[in-house]
């Protein structure tokens, strides 16, 4: 892991993320940027901060893959040659995580509602082998549409994944609409709290908040992180269509601007 970057220079790497992030997608005219923009401060804190030998991140959420490329680029894992090919033909960085491809990447994730049931099966092996690290996954508050997500979350808890952390990202915008238009989960920390496991609600851009919710708490618990949908460009915040849009010429320097 890198040293941890703490305020300014915190700062700094989350301009530098979301400036490469923007490019990266306008050159490959590839959509979903707006849930990227909410996730990616939650990357980059797992990743400077949090992650630790063993440890392992499984990114749910898989339309974010855009923000995943760019934090591990961030931390040396990626290269500017590697983000150039992204969601172009041939490119090992598809518009969804690939498998088999990165030690950081464990599994092709973005059919939603797999990847939480997939790291409570990795938490339950460290559990079962002894194994130290610990895991994390990264959904989105839309995912929890699916009824796969709610099993996962009872098996965790009744089976005591204590290496266990689960975080929402609860930007309020799914693809056909706002989470409460579509099917109204409110209050999503009550009803995780109705199963006896410890949730957090915190603000999801702000890396104090994010690392202290990070923290071990040695029992499986919840981080629901309060995000922006296109968080850092004005006309893409809290817009539903930034789901799906890709940026034309006159936004993409709009955007350059507001990030510089």
């Amino acid at each position: 892991m890198n040293p941890p970057a703490t305020g300014s220079s915190f700062t700094d790497l989350q301009k530098k993320a979301r400036l490469r992030l923007i490019r990266m997608h306008f050159e490959s005219n590839a959509g979903h940027l707006g849930g990227n923009l909410s996730s990616i401060d939650i990357m980059l804190c797992l990743y400077h901060q949090t992650l630790k030998l063993n440890d392992v991140f499984i990114l749910s959420k898989g339309h974010a893959a855009g923000a995943l490329y760019t934090t591990l680029w961030t931390v040396g894992k990626l290269t500017e040659e590697d983000l150039s090919t992204f969601h172009k033909d041939g490119t090992i960085l598809s518009g969804h995580p690939p498998v088999n491809r990165f030690p950081e990447i464990k599994f092709a994730t973005g059919s939603l509602g797999h990847g939480f049931s997939l790291a409570a099966g990795i938490a339950m092996a460290k559990k079962i082998k002894e194994e130290t690290g610990r895991v994390f996954c990264l959904t989105s508050d839309g995912e929890w549409n699916e009824g796969s997500c709610w099993e996962a979350l009872i098996f965790s808890k009744h089976q005591k994944l204590n290496n266990l952390t689960l975080i929402v990202d609860a930007n309020g915008l799914q693809g056909f609409g706002t989470t409460k238009e579509v099917a109204n989960l409110d209050s999503m920390a009550e009803k995780f709290k109705s199963f006896n496991i410890p949730v957090a609600e915190i603000n999801g851009h702000d890396i104090t908040s994010i690392t202290k919710a990070l923290e071990p708490k040695n029992e499986f618990n919840v981080v629901i992180a309060k995000t922006i949908k296109g968080k850092g460009v004005s006309f893409m915040e809290n817009k539903m269509e930034w789901h799906y849009l890709p940026l034309k010429d006159n936004q993409y320097n709009h955007a350059l601007r507001e990030l510089s």
